[in-house]
């Protein structure tokens, strides 16, 4: 694509940026692995908190950007990326008209979620585009093969990479402003959707008798039947981040994290709770079991009892381990290095490259 990437304008599109969404969330961490290549980086969005608006390319908007509005927030890019807004058509005349403004033009379209992910979508055929001129990536490998044997379409799988702040001064705090004491604390650190399970989260709360917390907002229509849930809750419930609050924090004040989706993308809780050395409960959702290939030591989701002995009695080797792993494969540094790999011509991180389910140390 591009020999010398140091000096370049990239652009990353997508429906929201800049906000506290897994796309949002990852497309900052691309952001900051572009800037450590040397390249100019500008988020644009319809939506959110990105650098430049264009309320057509939101999730709710009316009417799709015209070809000038793109035009204006995307000519000078040597490189777009259009991060899920082709991938998932949840505005599809904003994706086309994106899709169609990059039509023989250097871009890299990324995909989180893709149209037979969800039954709602599961319809579409046509999605998501394609271009000789684009390079598709993915970020799990069973996007990477369904997408070559749905469509067609060759993609590189680039797993996220995480630059992790640690917070641990902020645990008492951020528990005093919970109004949370010596007792356990639980974390769901997911959006209130059907498939986020939060039923099993609060059970498994519930199980250990801790408080438990969901810091995500809800979305899909979920409103209702979340604040059912949460009435018939037996254990203290909190909700959102208090003002000031960052996930960090958030991973700081808790004593352990639960992921008991049915489906992810990809799952980022289960590097940040690494990370920042803390268990994690994980449901057995097919992306998990991707990553469990790494090495990753995760408590069941259908054996609570596992997660409150080792609260019992915590075994700092565990959080050792998962940290070693996390910083290896998934770091800022390593997604540079995938990118600058992609972005260059050269073959980006070929299946040739997947080693025992994970990527070797030196892709």
């Amino acid at each position: 694509m591009m020999a010398n990437l140091f000096g370049k304008r990239a652009a990353i599109v997508s429906y929201r940026l800049g906000t506290a969404d897994g796309v949002s969330v990852t497309a900052a961490q691309w952001a900051g692995a572009l800037q450590l290549l040397g390249m100019r980086v500008r988020t644009v969005a319809g939506d959110g908190d990105p650098d430049v608006t264009v309320p057509g390319l939101a999730l709710d908007a009316a009417n799709p950007p015209s070809r000038h509005e793109l035009a204006a927030a995307l000519d000078d890019a040597d490189v777009v990326i259009a991060d899920n807004i082709c991938s998932l058509p949840m505005n599809i005349a904003a994706g086309e008209a994106v899709a169609e403004y990059l039509r023989g033009r250097t871009a890299v379209l990324r995909h989180h979620d893709l149209p037979w992910e969800r039954e709602r979508y599961a319809g579409i055929t046509t999605w998501p585009p394609d271009d000789p001129g684009w390079r598709h990536v993915t970020v799990n490998e069973l996007a990477r093969a369904e997408l070559a044997a749905r469509r067609g379409i060759a993609a590189t799988t680039i797993y996220h990479g995480f630059s992790e702040e640690r917070r641990p001064e902020a645990r008492d705090p951020v528990r005093a402003a919970l109004g949370v004491g010596a007792e356990l604390l639980i974390l769901q650190p997911t959006r209130a959707i059907p498939r986020k399970n939060v039923d099993v989260g609060l059970a498994i709360a519930e199980t250990l008798g801790a408080t438990f917390w969901l810091t995500g907002p809800a979305e899909d229509g979920y409103a209702g039947e979340l604040e059912r849930l949460l009435e018939r809750a037996r254990v203290p419930v909190r909700r959102r981040l208090p003002d000031g609050v960052d996930m960090a924090a958030a991973y700081a004040a808790c004593d352990a994290v639960v992921l008991p989706s049915s489906w992810e993308g990809f799952g980022l809780p289960m590097i940040e709770a690494a990370l920042h050395r803390r268990p994690i409960v994980v449901a057995d959702f097919p992306v998990a079991a991707e990553l469990r290939a790494f090495g990753f030591r995760w408590f069941p989701v259908d054996d609570p009892a596992r997660l409150a002995a080792w609260l019992a009695e915590p075994d700092p080797a565990l959080l050792d381990h998962n940290e070693k792993i996390a910083e290896e494969h998934f770091s800022t540094d390593a997604l540079a290095r995938r990118l600058a790999r992609l972005l260059t011509g050269a073959s980006g991180l070929h299946p040739a490259e997947i080693v025992g389910g994970g990527l070797n140390a030196t892709a």
